[in-house]
């Protein structure tokens, strides 16, 4: 189970938000102008990294507000929660590889 810190209400179960995709996918300037494969590329496929990894989230059972998380896909571990309006925090390198 992830503990999440919602930057409004703090520290709470991740059963208690829900999970929007990839952050920081930008909406194309023109939807009509895209091909159905633009198209499909935009709706459907998303990165899938192992390591750091920036998600969206809503804290949907208290303030419902959408926020981002930095989270580790190999360990789970949350690095990082910061909000829509605030720029993606710089992690520190980590030694080895992965």
């Amino acid at each position: 189970m992830l503990l999440i810190t919602c930057p409004w209400c703090g520290p709470r179960n991740e059963t208690e938000y829900h999970y929007g995709g990839q952050a920081h996918v930008p909406h194309p300037e023109n939807p009509a102008d895209l091909t159905d494969e633009q198209w499909a590329a935009y709706v459907f496929y998303r990165d899938n990294p192992k390591g750091p990894f920036a998600e969206r989230w809503a804290h949907s059972t208290g303030c419902r507000r959408w926020f981002n998380v930095l989270r580790d896909t190999v360990t789970n571990e949350v690095l990082a929660v910061y909000r829509l309006d605030e720029r993606r925090p710089e992690l520190p390198q980590a030694g080895g590889n992965r």
